[in-house]
């Protein structure tokens, strides 16, 4: 997939509306991992160094079309600001009179970072009056933001409408890496699936179900197919409206799924509770499943070992536990050390990979979720469509 981006055009002394992925983890207005901001940095030197003027625009968090104080991005634009080494002021809005009076201001080589975009509900309608006054009072957009580019957004897609559009290089790096292993991959591939819900990942797997070796299962995912054969799960999650898909799946290609064979089981998702390894077949009533155990680890470890391309999405456990993150730690630790291609996607995944300080010794980490399954899936992604192709 070959889009325009940034390197293919002369910004100097223009104004370019650049859409950024700050949508950030806060705690008590504090930002508690920075590594979408700091994925943004390349793009925005390579502008401000090519002496562009630049509005930068985000969503943060889902204020539901309504202001509200602590999803402003004050925090961003003050970490912004120091991983930049110069002052990127935020605006109290991302159009209107102050934005235009900004943009007129603004000198080749500055930035100012514009107010979350979802703080306009015609932002999340794709509202093209709403585009359209994002895109004023500029000359170009960059969409730089491949973990929203999932979304038909005004700010993803709208502007596109009113203006040339170009990739940022954090996009075209994720379109170059995913497109690969889409579409021409090392064999034998491995995919890893984890996360909460088995209807997140039904479509990659209906995908990938014949073109992988094996498709290892955990997380609150793989506890839909451990219903579908016929176990009783306690309290665990399990998708009922999906246990129908899992089955017809399980009977397709029995082999190639790989199911928990232990898992660590909890009186409740506190980091206090109570909790044990059991046998999948041992889950007891008011239990539920927060991790896959150590026997799971190892069988999912030497299936890894065989892989030439191993891709993976979604944690195995309750990982913001750290109790119950044992087995997505470890699959990080097993993943990285080997000498497959190695792709992760997923915020989860992805703030696991970094707190181990491993994402270095993958080929590939995504800043996309939803928007790295959908275009593993092979699904348009609106705020890819609307780039200019190069």
């Amino acid at each position: 997939m070959h889009k325009k981006t940034v390197e293919h055009v002369d910004v100097r002394d223009q104004t370019v509306l650049v859409r950024c992925d700050f949508n950030v983890p806060l705690e008590d207005g504090t930002i508690t991992d920075d590594t979408r901001i700091r994925a943004s940095v390349p793009t925005l030197v390579h502008l401000l160094e090519g002496g562009a003027k630049l509005l930068l625009c985000s969503h943060l968090g889902r204020p539901e079309g309504e202001p509200r104080d602590e999803l402003r991005l004050d925090p961003v634009a003050e970490r912004l600001s120091k991983l930049l080494g110069c002052s990127v002021p935020k605006l109290n809005d991302c159009v209107g009179p102050e934005v235009a009076e900004a943009a007129r201001r603004l000198k080749p080589g500055a930035a100012v970072v514009l107010e979350n975009t979802r703080f306009h509900p015609e932002e999340q309608e794709n509202d093209d009056d709403f585009a359209r006054l994002l895109a004023e009072p500029a000359d170009l957009f960059v969409n730089d933001a491949f973990g929203a580019a999932h979304r038909a957004h005004a700010s993803t897609h709208g502007v596109g409408r009113h203006l040339p559009s170009v990739a940022g290089l954090l996009m075209a790096r994720e379109l170059e890496a995913l497109t690969s292993v889409r579409d021409d991959p090392e064999e034998p591939v491995v995919w890893i699936l984890g996360g909460a819900k088995a209807s997140d990942k039904i479509g990659v797997m209906e995908r990938f179900l014949d073109a992988s070796d094996r498709i290892l299962l955990g997380g609150g995912m793989a506890n839909t197919f451990l219903a579908a054969k016929g176990l009783e799960l306690g309290a665990s999650l399990v998708e009922d409206g999906r246990v129908d898909d899992a089955a017809a799946m399980l009977e397709r290609a029995p082999n190639r799924l790989v199911l928990p064979r232990d898992v660590v089981i909890a009186r409740s998702k506190d980091a206090e509770a109570e909790s044990r390894t059991v046998q999948v077949e041992e889950v007891e009533s008011g239990w539920m499943i927060v991790d896959v155990g150590p026997e799971t680890v190892e069988a999912f470890r030497r299936v890894l070992e065989g892989a030439r391309t191993i891709l993976w999405n979604g944690p195995l456990g309750v990982s913001e536990v750290p109790a119950f993150a044992t087995g997505t730690r470890e699959i990080a630790e097993v993943m990285s050390g080997l000498e497959a291609i190695t792709v992760a996607g997923g915020g989860e995944t992805s703030a696991v990979i970094h707190a181990l300080g491993l994402a270095e010794q993958l080929d590939h980490v995504s800043t996309g979720g939803g928007a790295f399954l959908q275009f593993m899936e092979g699904r348009e992604l609106p705020g890819v469509s609307v780039l200019e192709d190069a």
